[in-house]
């Protein structure tokens, strides 16, 4: 299965215009590859979809698969709470030659049980890429049931689910409803070692875009069962895993991002800066991990 192991969950940069930094985003995209990680995730969450226009959507998608050249997969982003519009974006997304579709469900009208099958069925119907489902009930009010993550795995095009539950024993339900070829993923970095004993495959992760290689290295000994090593790295890192929710994803990583140089510390609002206490501990966290060198200064944060 080609949405195994460690997925990026990619941040879109920004220029100080609050324009898309392409180029900057080939950069990131190019030390994801460089770094091993086994596939790209553009235009969820952590990329600030919300506040990307259908274009800007597009135009991330295609630079991420323009800058992956097939030598790793991209799950681009295509969820939302008007059914019709996400089949429309899943098409375009299949014709640029995305690998497959990351779904969010549905936000703010919080369907039933029955309308978030009927919502992934039509889209499932709706395109011939492989689909995986993202649970989020914190971010978007639903909670996608074990039983009803079963029906829709009969499907044939949806193939694994991004779970952001955290509830471990719900998780643990799901991995003795579904299919063994069903592809369980994390959504919490945090949880993505723990998931791997209940058969989980891997995590959708915030912090490989700070340390892909590390991200990339823990999926793999996880996957393996090699859990002292995975637990060595896991270890190191937690804080950072945790850090980067101090505030609301993806504030605290892109200024992590930001501070290590990667790019320029610009949100599209309704996010904004973090905190100066919080950014002070990102940058006192990143020194600790050598990701930065030692500094006085702070780095400017801008928001529009």
């Amino acid at each position: 299965m080609q949405f195994t192991g460690c997925g990026t969950a990619l941040v879109t940069p920004f220029q100080p215009d609050f324009s898309l930094n392409e180029a900057t985003l080939r950069k990131l995209v190019q030390r994801q590859i460089r770094g091993g990680v086994d596939f790209l995730v553009p235009c969820g969450t952590t990329g600030e979809s919300p506040t990307l226009t259908r274009r800007e959507h597009l135009r991330v998608a295609e630079i991420t698969l323009q800058e992956a050249h097939g030598k790793i997969p991209v799950l681009a982003g295509a969820g939302g709470y008007n059914t019709q519009e996400v089949i429309e974006l899943a098409r375009e997304l299949e014709s640029l030659g995305a690998d497959g579709l990351l779904s969010v469900t549905p936000y703010y009208n919080k369907p039933t049980q029955e309308g978030l099958y009927q919502h992934y069925r039509a889209i499932a119907r709706g395109t011939r890429l492989p689909i995986v489902l993202y649970n989020v009930p914190g971010r978007c009010g639903t909670n996608l049931e074990p039983a009803t993550v079963t029906r829709l795995a009969a499907i044939e095009n949806i193939v694994g689910i991004k779970e952001a539950s955290g509830n471990i024993s719900q998780m643990a339900a799901l991995a003795n409803a579904v299919p063994d070829d069903f592809v369980i993923l994390s959504c919490d970095d945090a949880i993505t070692l723990p998931l791997f004993a209940l058969s989980g495959r891997g995590v959708i992760s915030v912090a490989s875009d700070e340390i892909p290689a590390e991200m990339a290295l823990l999926c793999r000994h996880g996957s393996r069962g090699e859990f002292a090593e995975a637990r060595a790295i896991h270890r190191k890192f937690l804080p950072l895993m945790e850090i980067n929710f101090a505030e609301s994803n993806p504030i605290p990583v892109k200024a992590a991002l930001s501070l290590m140089g990667l790019l320029e510390p610009v949100w599209r609002l309704p996010m904004t800066p973090p905190k100066a206490e919080n950014l002070m501990r990102i940058q006192t966290l990143l020194e600790s991990l050598q990701l930065v060198e030692r500094a006085s200064v702070v780095v400017a944060s801008v928001a529009h």
